[in-house]
């Protein structure tokens, strides 16, 4: 079976302790950048902060989405060196908690 066109879409959303201080927050949006850019196997990045007026958001601030071409490649950066040290060295002391959907697009 041909592989899709469609990317493959690994969205995950951040919602920050109280302590953790705005440098924390920006040095974190850098940080993922940073990551997604040097690894090959992502194909797209994007995030924003939260901005819906409907206040269902639970507390949730930030969204990232990272793009790749297939479920094997998003499989191959979960355990990726680089991610877990950005995982272990960035969010261990600053998320309170994260909430993490992937899915193929069925557009």
């Amino acid at each position: 079976m041909a592989a899709s066109a469609d990317p493959y879409r690994h969205v995950v959303l951040f919602k920050f302790k109280s302590s953790a201080s705005p440098e924390t927050v920006k040095a974190i949006e850098d940080a993922f950048r940073a990551l997604c850019a040097k690894l090959p196997f992502v194909k797209g990045y994007e995030w924003g902060r939260n901005s819906s007026p409907e206040g269902l958001d639970q507390g949730f601030t930030h969204c990232f989405i990272v793009s790749f071409d297939r479920p094997e490649d998003r499989d191959a950066y979960l355990p990726h060196p680089e991610h877990q040290a950005f995982v272990h060295g960035h969010l261990d002391a600053a998320l309170e908690k994260a909430c993490v959907v992937d899915f193929q697009s069925m557009a």
